[in-house]
């Protein structure tokens, strides 16, 4: 019985002293999550930013590419870095020609990186360009094998992506752009797990 008593107070302590010191504070004994914003209207520069923000711990979260207030149009990406770290490596991929997209896509998954997300990036002398952000986890050896699907009808892209559905693919991103050769494409990504 005293065991229990003691125990109760220790509860009950620990839950006034965390209402004591503020939430703020509180969230330190849980984890604490730090963000990061990168912008940029220069897609050349943001594969050097992803990679700084990772060497300080960061990692990936989102990305989005568009107009911002004061910025134009830029590659927007949030990092986050949490209680948990690892190490990690960015690659980005940009291009108005899609045809190219899959090789550099699949030559970057040899390479031991991984998608994580896209968007459409209008650039000032390019016109509109896919951007894909991959990444490398220095801890993880999962190898994929990566299928890029553009098209500009939808029906054609449900015919393709069942038959890589038959195939294994799963889709794991997919944005709508006026690329340079094959006007407003839906871009899709889809990836299935390399057997060793």
């Amino acid at each position: 019985m005293a065991e229990r008593v003691v125990s109760l107070w220790c509860t009950v302590h620990a839950i006034l002293l965390l209402v004591a010191i503020g939430p703020a504070t509180a969230q330190t004994a849980v984890g604490i999550v730090e963000h990061r914003v990168l912008a940029t209207s220069k897609t050349s520069t943001m594969e050097k930013e992803l990679n700084a923000a990772a060497e300080a711990g960061f990692r990936f979260s989102a990305v989005m590419g568009g107009e911002t207030a004061f910025g134009g149009n830029e590659v927007v990406v949030v990092m986050s870095k949490g209680p948990l770290r690892g190490r990690y490596a960015y690659r980005l991929l940009a291009t108005s020609r899609t045809s190219t997209m899959q090789r550099e896509l699949q030559q970057a998954a040899d390479a031991g990186y991984h998608y994580r997300g896209q968007t459409v990036f209008e650039t000032l002398v390019g016109g509109d360009e896919v951007v894909v952000i991959l990444e490398r986890d220095e801890a993880a050896s999962q190898n994929f094998e990566y299928k890029l699907f553009a098209t500009s009808r939808t029906a054609t892209l449900q015919k393709e992506l069942l038959q890589a559905g038959l195939a294994g693919y799963e889709v794991i991103g997919m944005t709508v752009s006026k690329t340079a050769l094959g006007g407003s494409e839906l871009v899709a990504i889809a990836r299935k797990s390399r057997l060793p």
